[in-house]
């Protein structure tokens, strides 16, 4: 256990220094002069000047980036050319927000997903398969910008069931603020849960074909044990790993669906730091990213020895 766990710190460590290069190199590769961004009409040589020797762009690339580099291992992230506010304040009022709605959506992702998932590998070849994948087909074609303006012309407008836009803090008010995230989770957890579908039907298709199948039924378990307690909780381990990297895209990917129904969360935070060319917030976004993505990897390999005890951590199987 110890070896595993420290075999995975470096190679998070590794990662997380290979995206923080990549963003930064990424970034300053974009065109234009960030510098003359940042001054506005303000182009006088002296202001551009004071400009670049303010946010250390007059530097070499190495010595902005081993500044960049050890000021995050500190914590400190900087402060957005822009508003001046520190990243690491923006990046916790913004992330609060997608990861509920990340997790919002997985929970509907999961649940129907799953639920469906389950259905069409146990009834196959019945109308109940055909209308899940035809329901995951849907989910898969549809794109979340175009379910979301439908969301919000019906549901919200016409029917008036929930709010078109904005959001609530949970902390001021609970109800209101799932009132509000609740159609965004739906149309974010859309694709998700199509995916979850195929993927679980796959699974367990091939566990309810498997040999301790057909001896848990000459056996004379009941349909439900054998579909539960063992064609399922074999068939997780597939489910888990495509629900983790799909939680990490999730949080990165809510871009449109935030921008849809104004929620001020992660993604928007990134399309206007990108737009506005402040580098210190796109270096701290895409590093929090990264590091979520390799916080919820290291969690699915966990998970992998919970659902079944014949895989250890170690990556040995017993």
């Amino acid at each position: 256990m110890r070896t595993y766990l420290l075999n995975r710190l470096w190679q998070s460590a590794l990662t997380l220094l290979l995206a923080s290069i990549v963003v930064f190199l990424g970034v300053r590769a974009l065109p234009g002069d960030p510098a003359l961004a940042f001054a506005g009409e303000e182009r006088d040589p002296e202001s551009l000047a004071a400009i670049r020797a303010r946010f250390g762009f007059d530097q070499p690339l190495l010595v902005q980036f081993w500044k960049f580099l050890t000021a995050a291992l500190s914590g400190d992230l900087g402060d957005s050319t822009r508003t001046g506010i520190p990243v690491t304040s923006m990046i916790g009022s913004a992330l609060p927000v997608t990861i509920q709605l990340s997790v919002f959506a997985l929970l509907v992702a999961v649940l129907v997903g799953g639920a469906t998932g389950v259905l069409a590998a146990v009834r196959r070849g019945r109308p109940a398969e055909w209308f899940a994948n035809a329901v995951a087909l849907i989910g898969l074609s549809v794109p979340n910008f175009w379910l979301g303006l439908i969301a919000i012309i019906y549901l919200a407008v016409g029917f008036g069931w929930f709010p078109a836009s904005g959001f609530v803090p949970f902390t001021v008010d609970p109800v209101a603020n799932l009132h509000h995230l609740v159609l965004p989770a739906l149309v974010l957890g859309s694709g998700l849960a199509a995916v979850v579908m195929r993927q679980t039907r796959s699974a367990m298709l091939e566990s309810l074909g498997a040999d301790y199948i057909r001896t848990a039924r000459a056996k004379g378990l009941s349909p439900r044990a054998v579909v539960g307690s063992h064609a399922l909780r074999n068939s997780l381990v597939v489910v888990v790993t495509i629900v983790g990297l799909q939680l990490g895209a999730l949080i990165s990917g809510a871009v449109v669906t935030e921008r849809i129904f104004a929620l001020p969360g992660f993604g928007k935070m990134t399309v206007d730091a990108v737009f506005q060319r402040d580098y210190p917030v796109i270096q701290g976004v895409v590093l929090v990213t990264a590091s979520a993505y390799v916080l919820i990897n290291f969690l699915v390999d966990l998970a992998y020895s919970l659902i079944d005890p014949r895989i250890r951590v170690t990556g040995a199987a017993s």
